[in-house]
């Protein structure tokens, strides 16, 4: 009997190896001129010259290769959003965290093996190059999926601006921007167009994969005349959960399952409305409706569209198909995310008054290259705002929004457990004032935590590398709200292996690869890159605004008042030279 097990056992485990394979991409980054929304054509960063970039698709098991060859005029990288890069950090893609970017003209190869199953996204993580266009779906199969269907539909959800986000950003960070209102899109897309199709097929179950792909806009998403189950978050397969509708943020992404109508009578109406609330003002040509078709004939009717219809929906009641209980945290970090106007006068993001700037050297790089000094917390910088980790820790992160916006808060290299989420402002002393699951969490990787509320997050640290935490708002992490986990320094030496093109791509843009934050031995930080700082006292964006009107309204009356001086000097004038002539006249 025992022998038969082991047989068993061992085709199973061939059977798995087998159906392994080395999955191969070969983007060349190019420019690409598109016009998604119909309403204007712009330059936007695609793949071999082909915009919208098209998704991937693997399978549990195997190896991810990305061949990449950047031929746009600046540099790039890759992040593979909510991959765990399990000993694979250096590939884990944001700028000058894990890697120097890959400068114009030169090639770089992502290889990631694939120890997930679920919903992702592939985008750029380097100076907002998501935001131009850079983005596209990242599709992992399982072997064996959880819940049985026919057919999927991909639908990946994005705002859509009309100008480059290197433009918009230079305006955003900007002193002449005081209240930090982010830019508002032009447009909302479903799968990079309007209107689009999903053809369904009477009787059969569906699953459609929603990823949220925006820079800044909330999404609710529902479909008239049909129930949806939610069957997934972030990669995780949850108990099969009927909504009527649900919204969805800045880089989460859901599974649903949907069964179809059992007759091809009528075509019915997709909506991804987006949140208003996101959105500091909404300009009269904003459609925030956005909308798809199921379609079941192209000779059927549309059915009568439904009004909106947002329920109150809590992520973290979802319950994970593989249970996983929460553990005492041996370390509690507290993040206070505020916005406010800093010493450089422009409007910038902060966790506990630090903005993050990026260091001279990526941050990975400091840390398999400082020895002992790797545990340190100074040989990052103050800027990167690093938090360091022991090995297999249990880790819980509070999260105070004491921001008037809502954030979405993602981390690399890990999913979280949400263990609690109340009102206001928590200082982390005392019991916790809201929900707190320790049987079964839901876990995922990103999450809203609202206006003037709070979110306790957990994880185990069983992930050695430098990870980035940081709001998913594009505006938000360029404006410095992030902040740096150095997971297990003293263990990535013998883990963690860079690249030889990773130094050579440093040493092509100048950039130094070893050494502490400002590329010195030790803890000599001189010349290390510094962020601006709160100024003294509390001086809140509606006070700047109130203080840059009040300025604003001072020139205009000075104007005025020179203006209207003006013209009683040329009238005086005028006065002056018809008496002259009087004069001259009654002379002769």
């Amino acid at each position: 009997m025992l022998a038969s097990i082991k047989s068993l056992a061992l085709l199973a485990l061939a059977a798995t190896v087998a159906q392994a394979a080395v999955v191969t991409y070969d983007w060349d980054i190019t420019y690409v001129n598109a016009n998604p929304d119909g309403l204007k054509e712009r330059r936007v960063i695609g793949v071999n010259n082909n915009y919208p970039v098209p998704a991937i698709h693997v399978t549990l098991n195997d190896t991810l290769v990305i061949n990449v060859v950047n031929k746009i005029d600046e540099p790039v990288t890759l992040h593979a959003h909510g991959l765990f890069q399990t000993g694979n950090a250096q590939f884990d893609g944001p700028s000058m965290v894990t890697q120097c970017p890959i400068p114009p003209g030169a090639n770089f190869t992502y290889t990631i093996p694939i120890e997930q199953h679920g919903t992702y996204w592939i985008h750029g993580h380097h100076h907002g190059h998501y935001v131009d266009g850079l983005r596209a779906p990242l599709i992992i199969h399982n072997i064996n999926e959880t819940y049985k269907y026919d057919e999927e539909h991909t639908i990946a959800l994005a705002d859509w601006y009309h100008k480059e986000h290197e433009e918009m950003k230079q305006w955003y960070l900007s002193i002449f921007n005081p209240s930090g209102a982010e830019p508002v899109p032009e447009s909302g897309l479903i799968n990079h167009m309007q209107d689009a199709k999903f053809n369904f097929v009477p009787g059969k179950v569906y699953r459609l994969r929603i990823i949220n792909m925006s820079a800044l806009a909330m999404f609710h998403f529902y479909i008239d005349g049909h129930e949806i189950e939610i069957i997934e978050i972030d990669g995780i397969d949850v108990e099969r959960t009927k909504v009527e509708s649900f919204p969805i943020t800045a880089a989460q992404r859901y599974s649903v399952l949907v069964t179809a109508k059992s007759d091809a009578t009528q075509n019915y109406v997709l909506h991804a409305d987006m949140d208003p609330e996101m959105f500091d003002i909404i300009p009269d040509e904003l459609q925030l409706n956005i909308t798809g078709t199921i379609v079941y004939s192209e000779n059927a009717p549309l059915a009568p569209e439904q009004t909106s219809t947002w329920e109150e929906f809590d992520d973290a009641t979802l319950v994970p198909v593989v249970p996983e209980a929460t553990q005492t945290p041996d370390r509690i970090f507290t993040l206070d995310a505020v916005f406010s106007v800093l010493d450089d006068y422009s409007n910038k993001a902060t966790f506990n008054d630090i903005t993050y700037v990026q260091p001279k050297v990526p941050t990975l790089y400091t840390a398999l290259t400082t020895g002992n000094l790797s545990t340190n917390p100074e040989v990052y910088g103050k800027y990167t705002h690093p938090m360091i980790i022991k090995h297999n820790e249990w880790i819980e992160i509070i999260i105070n929004n004491d921001d008037p916006g809502n954030h979405p808060f993602h981390i690399h290299g890990h999913v979280f457990q949400i263990v609690g989420r109340s009102e206001g402002k928590y200082d982390g002393n005392g019991p916790y004032p809201g929900y707190f699951n320790t049987t079964n969490p839901a876990r995922r990787d990103t999450v809203l935590v609202p206006s003037e509320q709070n979110v306790a997050i957990r994880f185990q640290a069983n992930n050695p590398g430098v990870w980035l935490f940081h709001c998913h708002i594009e505006w938000h992490l360029q404006a410095g709200l992030a902040t740096t986990i150095i997971e297990a320094p003293e263990l990535m030496p013998s883990i963690l292996k860079i690249n030889p093109d990773h130094i050579e791509h440093c040493k092509a843009l100048g950039i130094p690869y070893s050494g502490n934050a400002a590329g010195n031995e030790g803890l000599d930080l001189t010349g290390e890159n510094v962020g601006p700082n709160p100024l003294p006292g509390k001086f809140t964006g509606k006070g700047i605004v109130a203080l840059v009107f009040t300025i604003i309204a001072a020139i205009l009356g000075l104007a005025t008042v020179i203006w209207y001086a003006r013209e009683d000097d040329a009238l005086i004038a005028a006065d002056i030279a018809k008496a002259k002539a009087k004069s001259t006249d009654e002379e002769h």
